[in-house]
């Protein structure tokens, strides 16, 4: 199983795109996790989302949409809920399995693509970290769809994605897109301004002024759906 940290040849080094007229490779991401950490892994919950636990905001079955190394679900199940977390990336569901099994909890983690979920209402809150910006537009409609079919009625929708100011960094979104992807089937809550956790490696370290393996903050979108 690999270990972690980041080689000099690592695919995620920097990313492939900012402007995403397409989906980044389902494999690009599995290639990623078995040779190191992608910048997206910082060894916790993204601070985001451990707030809105906090808070109160998940409820009831729990899906972890591109549920990486399994930060998020490990979480949210130490908490008492019951958690699905899915990917395309089988190294990354390697990985979340024994961090699971290090951490003393159960959570259940599928080798499933987000964008094909199969359709059965089981989910009564979505946490999607950093999924929804790596698709390109049509994709992005095709994922709200998609989670639409797996969620029950009143299911909440928490999206994170990086904002538009991120081309150094990774793929990023617009606030328009988030809303026109979830236009039909869903009622919006709220669209607003976040922040991003993340580690800075190689040239983009070096474009944003920190030292390589730095843990930066970069702006994003948290966004709140509910399925009608």
């Amino acid at each position: 199983m690999p270990t972690g940290g980041r080689p000099a040849g690592h695919p995620f080094r920097t990313w492939p795109r900012s402007d995403m007229e397409r989906t980044i490779p389902p494999e690009q991401f599995d290639r990623g996790y078995a040779e190191g950490d992608p910048p997206w892994v910082i060894g916790e919950p993204q601070p985001v989302v451990a707030e809105l636990a906090r808070s109160g905001a998940f409820g009831g079955t729990i899906l972890d949409a591109g549920c990486g190394t399994g930060e998020h679900a490990i979480h949210l199940a130490l908490l008492g809920y019951e958690v699905v977390g899915v990917d395309t990336a089988a190294n990354a569901l390697e990985r979340a399995r024994a961090k699971a099994a290090e951490a003393g909890c159960t959570p259940r983690f599928e080798l499933a693509n987000a964008l094909e979920l199969p359709p059965e209402p089981r989910f009564d809150t979505v946490v999607d970290s950093a999924l929804f910006h790596v698709f390109g537009p049509a994709d992005q409609r095709r994922y709200a769809r998609s989670l639409h079919r797996v969620c029950l009625p009143g299911c909440v929708v928490h999206v994170l994605a990086l904002g538009e100011a991120n081309a150094e960094f990774g793929p990023s979104v617009r606030q328009d897109e988030i809303r026109d992807a979830f236009a039909d089937g869903w009622d919006v809550d709220y669209v607003q301004p976040s922040r991003y956790a993340g580690i800075a490696y190689g040239e983009p370290a070096r474009v944003m002024g920190v030292r390589d393996g730095d843990r930066i903050e970069v702006p994003a979108w948290l966004a709140r759906f509910r399925k009608r």
